[in-house]
């Protein structure tokens, strides 16, 4: 009994690691995401300057972090509670839908890196584009902080 007693509990503290794992690491890929996506738009606000060269390497970061994403690894079942996290159930509920706005996410960020913008109005319509992808997604599937 007591070694089983023990199994359990190793059991109960991997699954424990496990989910904490899958927090901090879907939180980390999205502070990445934010501060890619944050160098862009200060460049859209005028509040950096618009370099096409920073902009191709911003958006081949924000591909590659786009590709790393994946669903079932960050957000599996037993991690909609524990942790600080601001993931709506939502997640859990529609993992179809919310796999289908990641993967319109994706898309619009390999087009807009397939034909980096080389002037400011072209950043901000892909910015615009993708930004609305981040909303939306934010909007169904995050509950709000505060």
């Amino acid at each position: 009994m007591r070694r089983f007693l023990v199994a359990v509990s190793i059991l109960a503290f991997a699954a424990s690691a496990a989910s904490a794992d899958a927090i901090s690491d879907r939180q980390a890929l999205m502070k990445e995401r934010g501060k890619i996506v944050g160098t862009l738009a200060k460049m859209t606000k005028g509040e950096l300057p618009f370099e096409a060269a920073e902009v191709k390497n911003a958006l081949q970061a924000l591909q590659a972090n786009a590709e790393r994403f994946d669903a079932d690894a960050l957000f599996p079942a037993g991690t909609e509670t524990g942790g600080e996290t601001t993931v709506s159930p939502k997640v859990w509920e529609d993992m179809t839908g919310f796999k289908a706005a990641e993967d319109k996410y994706l898309a619009n960020v390999k087009a807009a890196n397939a034909t980096p913008a080389d002037d400011l109005d072209t950043l901000k319509t892909q910015l615009g584009t993708v930004g609305g992808d981040c909303a939306a997604c934010h909007k169904a599937f995050r509950i709000k902080k505060g």
